[in-house]
């Protein structure tokens, strides 16, 4: 059972994923009292760089409306912990989840947004939220949060599962699934506009090798995947906003917000409940672990 004595900024969230609907539950723990670790792939595939803690890795640090994120690593974890109880949300290249064992979070908040169940499991901590469809509630973790736009967008479920996944982007302005670019061709991304600019429609935004993207109507280019990523025909590159409102590309979206309120209900409830067990990072064990792969290493 939670310990009420303990304070929350012991208790640390590990959330799977930092691209922008991971931000939005990050900034939303960051913002309640939580420490918070994010995991990554070794190249990002988020689209919405401005606003995502990903492009820590590329960048080392970033700012995210007041909210710091910085990179740390696998042969840093006492380094990483402290960064995050100091309130900056720490950044690993960590694919297969390492961390999760070796950290034992509090918490693990599957962000990956792969709309399919992947390697989270139930037992990965006292609470686990999963974000999306691809997850059942009581099987596969403790609580599911809608990602689907609508009337049940951040909604926390304690049995069941999110809504199916329509494949197809909700309607905004009249436009649904023209509002996201996609890789035309197999090949290495190259951007010829950047994150902020007003396109007009056919005006040429990226290319895939020699391929060209094409803007399909006239909006602010609110994402973009990194220069010299590899991609593959059909993956998402871009993110194109028909309200041409240049401010939101630099802010957390509504619906990431929506969703990091819901990942934020479930931790609550879960403490309110007493349906955690508080358990705090080692650093005994972290530096004999990070003594051994250094020895390994050597």
């Amino acid at each position: 059972m939670i310990n009420p004595a303990v304070p929350w900024f012991n208790s640390l969230v590990l959330i799977r994923g930092a691209g922008d609907l991971a931000t939005g539950a990050a900034y939303r723990l960051r913002k309640a009292g939580f420490p918070v670790i994010m995991t990554e792939l070794p190249v990002p595939l988020s689209v919405r760089l401005t606003v995502a803690f990903s492009s820590c890795v590329r960048n080392h640090t970033v700012m995210i409306e007041g909210v710091l994120g910085r990179l740390s690593s696998l042969d840093r974890l006492e380094e990483a912990h402290a960064w995050a109880v100091q309130g900056i949300v720490t950044v690993l290249v960590d694919p297969e989840g390492d961390s999760i064992r070796r950290l034992r979070p509090a918490v693990v908040v599957d962000a990956r947004v792969a709309k399919t169940k992947l390697d989270t499991s139930l037992h990965d901590a006292p609470l686990v939220v999963a974000l999306g469809p691809g997850f059942n509630a009581g099987v596969d973790c403790h609580a599911v949060v809608e990602t689907n736009r609508g009337h049940h967008l951040g909604r926390v479920y304690w049995q069941g599962s999110a809504e199916p996944n329509t494949g197809t982007p909700a309607h905004v302005k009249g436009i649904g699934g023209d509002r996201v670019l996609r890789a035309p061709t197999d090949g290495i991304m190259t951007q010829i506009k950047v994150i902020g600019c007003r396109v007009q429609a056919g005006d040429l935004v990226a290319r895939i090798d020699q391929t060209p993207v094409i803007a399909p109507f006239e909006g602010v280019l609110r994402g973009l995947i990194d220069d010299d990523t590899v991609v593959s025909a059909g993956m998402k590159i871009g993110d194109l906003d028909p309200r041409a409102h240049r401010q939101h590309c630099f802010t957390i979206s509504d619906k990431s917000l929506a969703v990091g309120g819901g990942v934020v209900e479930a931790v609550l409830s879960a403490f309110a409940h007493g349906g955690m067990v508080h358990q705090e990072v080692d650093s005994q064990q972290l530096d004999s672990t990070q003594a051994k792969r250094g020895a390994k290493n050597a």
